[in-house]
């Protein structure tokens, strides 16, 4: 079925709205949630507005939370989500590390207390409008394995540089440090099919196809996959992305962030409060004139793109050119959703007392 944006805006912004949130903070989280849909990372979008209700449900998501500065240099801040919503939390810290960054040249945040944030892109492209670098990461649920191990032990822990360009749109470079996100998982367990060999391995360590491993004892694997393709990288990755979302922030790092499912509780024995970002900004103008960057950066994505390809129908694709095609054909045809998706809102939609989706 499909959806337009607005359609799926308003319904979503009731949701939030219905959970207690303010006017602004329902309208900001329905933003990120609708950013991830319309740039076609689905695993991301209003697909996951029913786990936010259930952690909301579970009293482990606050929906008026007093986000603040708790701790402050003229580059860099600590900011407590006081438990709120990732998705909100997140734009306050990264519009702290704009301010900072336009006064200094650049600013950095680290986040403690916070939930799950959407996606990485949608944070940094706010520095991109201000003909700024941004840089984005949080730590997450502990699915991934380290390298020679079946335990997990760290988070899919996504990381995203967004670079302003001049007549070509920005290169956003946002992926996660696992072989595979979750969320493309759950959308193999509603279409009934395999995922790729690679992706995961079973409770014993064995590669395995199913995208239901991951509930028989099962873990996600880091970018790589295995030692002999580089997981040991991958690995140095995801470690980098929860040290410095987490271990520099006093969040939660490691096997004790608190996982995204409501139907598992967090540990007994946190070491940190709630999940943890990292969020940075940078003047381009700090380092050369922007529009000297921006000609430079046109003239990189040009060439780029016309590396010679392998095969003639498959050329070159610069980070984040996927993201907007995608865009660029949902405001033309409308958003997808699989049925299962679809469903799942409507449920919320009877729980609240709001219109279903159509």
């Amino acid at each position: 079925m499909t959806f337009s944006e607005p359609e799926l805006r308003t319904f979503t912004e009731e949701i939030f709205l219905a959970m207690g949130c303010s006017n602004a903070h329902a309208h900001l989280a329905a933003d990120v949630l609708l950013r991830a849909d319309m740039r076609g990372i689905d695993s991301h979008g209003v697909a996951r507005l029913s786990g936010y209700v259930r952690l909301w449900e579970k009293k482990r998501i606050n929906t008026t939370p007093d986000i603040k500065i708790v701790h402050e240099t003229p580059t860099t801040a600590t900011v407590d989500g006081d438990a709120g919503l990732g998705l909100v939390v997140a734009p306050f810290a990264m519009q702290v590390a704009m301010e900072k960054a336009a006064q200094y040249g650049s600013g950095w945040v680290a986040i403690r207390n916070s939930n799950h944030f959407g996606i990485a892109g949608y944070h940094a492209l706010l520095a991109v409008e201000k003909d700024m670098i941004g840089y984005t990461m949080t730590n997450a649920s502990p699915l991934v394995a380290p390298t020679f191990s079946n335990e997990r032990m760290l988070g899919t822990n996504p990381i995203c540089y967004a670079f302003p360009a001049g007549k070509y749109p920005p290169v956003v470079v946002d992926m996660a440090t696992s072989a595979a996100a979750n969320g493309k998982l759950e959308i193999a367990q509603r279409a009934g099919k395999p995922v790729p060999e690679g992706w995961i391995q079973d409770k014993s360590g064995n590669f395995t196809t199913d995208p239901h491993a991951l509930k028989t004892g099962g873990s996600l694997l880091p970018l790589g996959s295995d030692r002999e393709h580089g997981s040991h990288k991958g690995f140095g990755l995801s470690a980098t992305v929860d040290i410095l979302s987490a271990v520099l922030s006093g969040a939660n790092y490691g096997p004790w962030v608190p996982p995204f499912v409501s139907f598992l509780d967090p540990p007994d024995d946190p070491v940190g409060l709630g999940i943890g970002h990292f969020l940075g900004a940078m003047r381009v103008d700090g380092f050369r004139p922007i529009d000297e960057f921006k000609a430079n950066m046109d003239n990189w994505i040009h060439r780029f793109k016309s590396a010679q390809p392998i095969n003639a129908n498959q050329p070159v694709i610069i980070p984040g050119e996927p993201e907007l095609e995608a865009e660029i054909e949902r405001k033309k045809n409308g958003i997808p959703l699989v049925n299962a998706v679809v469903k799942d809102l409507n449920v919320l939609a009877e729980r609240f007392g709001i219109e279903k989706l159509m």
